[in-house]
């Protein structure tokens, strides 16, 4: 297996240094490099850097195999995912593994997610994508023991080419974990307004406030897994097509005199 490995907390980051550590330690692989943000990008999204050029900085003391490599890139997680795959590495990855992410993303998070945003781009680049997220930032070895859980019974599961894998994993230690559970998306409430703060001159600055508390976090969903001391495991759809509302929009469009 060919493997690439990125995040959008950056390439020093320890979620992605664990999983680093646990894959070359317990995954059979040809290759594993990181290709990550070179700084903090959290909440990046799918946003690519057009406007300048991207560099590749090798980090030859971050890895001493020569099947492992690290490098950093002055851009956004989709950035650097789109790099490895298209020409920034001397070969084709087989998988994106993105994470582990210090902090959670589930229901409305995986929209602004950088974390998700680099296992989004894997799968629109054709290959097979997880984003793994520990919901603090202590317990990582968990999340990464959830990870190899996953990634050796994986090929035995016939996901569809159009999905997404999730995954979110209570900050507890390893022995604490109660299990992993299959879920759905869950919703959270309306953000926190921005907190208005004045700079150093006086002047107005804003930071954008917390993410709402959870709205819709029963049983089945992805909060209500954590919540309960489980991994959650959710599938995205990358085909965002509201397609109960086409029939609505279509009757308007008969409609139309144009």
């Amino acid at each position: 297996m060919k493997i690439l490995l990125s995040n959008d907390d950056g390439y020093f980051a320890p979620g992605i240094q664990t999983v680093f550590q646990s894959l070359r330690e317990n995954i059979e692989f040809s290759r594993l490099d990181i290709m990550a943000p070179e700084r903090n990008r959290s909440a990046a999204s799918n946003s690519l850097t057009l406007l300048e050029p991207l560099r590749m900085n090798l980090h030859t003391n971050l890895s001493d195999d020569p099947r492992c490599h690290v490098y950093s890139v002055n851009g956004t997680p989709t950035d650097c995912v789109h790099l490895g795959m298209n020409g920034g590495l001397d070969y084709q990855p087989d998988i994106v593994l993105s994470g582990i992410n210090a902090g959670a993303n589930m229901g409305d998070d995986v929209l602004y997610s950088g974390t998700v945003a680099a296992a989004t781009e894997g799968r629109f680049l054709g290959k097979p994508s997880i984003a793994i997220s520990l919901c603090g930032d202590q317990f990582f070895e968990t999340a990464a023991n959830v990870l190899l859980t996953f990634l050796n019974d994986l090929p035995s599961l016939a996901l569809s080419k159009d999905t997404i894998i999730n995954i979110n994993v209570p900050d507890v230690p390893p022995a604490e974990l109660k299990g992993i559970k299959v879920t759905r998306l869950g919703r959270r409430h309306i953000s926190e307004p921005v907190v208005k703060q004045n700079d150093p001159r006086g002047l107005p600055i804003y930071w954008i406030g917390p993410a709402g508390e959870a709205a819709e976090a029963g049983e089945g969903t992805d909060f209500y897994a954590v919540e309960q001391g489980y991994a959650s495991i959710t599938p995205l759809k990358i085909d965002l097509t509201h397609y109960e509302m086409m029939a609505t929009l279509q009757e308007w469009e008969r409609g139309l005199a144009i």
